[in-house]
């Protein structure tokens, strides 16, 4: 990757957490709203670039690595309380073990991601296509409203705003670093599909819970807000093709 996809991957949870320290917590429909979009965009891309680059390899048990994906992420939302849905639970707030908990979660998903990332150009051009780095923008789209959903939480949980800029900082680095570990291995084609396959299965769980959050406990209704993000983000997926 360039150096300044690098610095747009680090600087989209910088300017999302950043945002949040200007951010009222009144304000919860807006945030809806921005991920409404992010899931959709997310959930288009998923279905219509990576699923068919996944799927493109000689490995018939592929499935299996998306699969995996879903299952880590269902494990790390425990961890992190789904903050990278941009859920903010302030009532379950506990300090110390909160914010190492959330991190874990955070940070574990983030690399995770990361990883495929630094040779997701390899295996475009293994695949003959030449693209631009949807992936990339996938991630940056919703580390953006996690790093606002994390930085809300802590502040709210009283953190000194020092260590809330060091949390956001840590977690900011930890795609980069895990692109940067990817780019770095050797690595063959059908290694990088797998890798890929692991993040398509945790993006699938990451944009339908997003999408298919209910507007209230009580009633599954999306919004006509809601609805409209939810088109222009499939529409904007649909151009990339």
């Amino acid at each position: 990757m360039s150096f300044l996809e690098y610095f747009s991957l680090f600087m989209s949870v910088i300017l999302g957490g950043g945002v949040a320290f200007y951010f009222k917590q009144s304000n919860q429909k807006i945030l809806k709203t921005i991920l409404s979009f992010s899931g959709a965009y997310i959930f288009g891309i998923t279905i219509l670039h990576f699923l068919p680059s996944v799927f493109n390899g000689p490995d018939p048990h592929i499935g299996l690595y998306i699969l995996v994906g879903f299952l880590i992420q269902l494990v790390l939302e425990q961890m992190s309380l789904g903050i990278e849905h941009g859920h903010i639970h302030v009532a379950h707030s506990k300090k110390n073990r909160m914010a190492v908990q959330v991190m874990v979660g955070l940070c574990v998903h983030a690399f995770i991601e990361g990883l495929p990332l630094g040779k997701y150009a390899t295996l475009m051009a293994h695949d003959h296509v030449h693209e631009g780095n949807h992936l990339l923008m996938s991630i940056i789209l919703h580390k953006a409203p996690a790093a606002f959903a994390l930085v809300v939480l802590l502040l709210l949980s009283k953190f000194k705003q020092l260590n809330v800029v060091l949390c956001m900082f840590l977690f900011a680095m930890m795609s980069p670093l895990g692109s940067l570990l990817g780019e770095q291995l050797t690595i063959d084609a059908e290694t990088i599909r797998k890798l890929l396959a692991v993040v398509v299965g945790s993006f699938l769980h990451i944009a339908t819970t997003i999408i298919f959050e209910t507007e209230g406990s009580e009633h599954h209704h999306f919004s006509p807000i809601k609805m409209l993000a939810i088109l222009i983000g499939m529409g904007l997926a649909l151009l990339t093709m």
